[in-house]
């Protein structure tokens, strides 16, 4: 009885989609049943739920198929551990619709070179994103994570809160801030407060 194709796709941030890798899986004969997905979440992350429910579902004679091997990995031990765990099952290895052969010395030279090419273009994207933010901050374009109230905001929603007419709930409805966001501040100011009280009495 010959074994059936499971299908892996992978995209890296929410808002991407995972159309044209589902329907490239397709054409190559993947089931839309046997599809596995992982959405957000990037190739040099192992714990992927859509992975490892494929690498469980996958048994003896059948294939694993994905449309390029850095959907399936972004670094070179992670796809020679996936692939070494495929060929224990007995599991065939299908990157883009050509068959990887872990047996024949040229098929894993290129599937090696082809892991190495997918930790390269990591590895360049994360050095050209850190230099893009190393850029903006020089420019003054990336200044961190803003607070979610301004300086006269605090001293109003402090003055609304301290006359106890409305709960904490309503006043981060006021300020149309999370209730954590109105508990954090009013923390940040009690601790000031014990912070001076100190101060003055040593």
């Amino acid at each position: 009885m010959d074994g059936i194709q499971i299908g892996y796709a992978r995209v890296s941030t929410t808002d991407q989609d995972l159309t044209s890798q589902r329907d490239a899986l397709l054409r190559m004969g993947v089931r839309d049943a046997n599809i596995y997905v992982d959405h957000g979440l990037t190739g040099t992350n192992r714990a992927r739920p859509g992975l490892r429910e494929a690498l469980a579902a996958v048994r003896e004679g059948d294939t694993f198929v994905v449309t390029k091997l850095d959907r399936l990995a972004r670094s070179v031990k992670d796809a020679r551990d996936i692939a070494d765990e495929l060929t224990t099952k007995g599991v065939a290895l299908s990157l883009g619709g050509s068959r990887y052969d872990p047996t024949d010395p040229v098929g894993r030279l290129l599937f090696n070179v082809l892991a190495m090419v997918a930790e390269f273009e990591r590895d360049l994207i994360s050095m050209r994103t850190k230099e893009g933010m190393a850029v903006a901050k020089a420019k003054g374009r990336l200044k961190g994570k803003q607070p979610k109230l301004s300086l006269s905001q605090r001293r109003l929603l402090f003055e609304v809160q301290d006359r106890g007419e409305y709960t904490q709930a309503e006043v981060a409805e006021l300020f149309s801030v999370s209730r954590a966001t109105v508990y954090r501040e009013l923390q940040k100011r009690r601790k000031a407060f014990l912070a001076t009280c100190e101060t003055h009495l040593f």
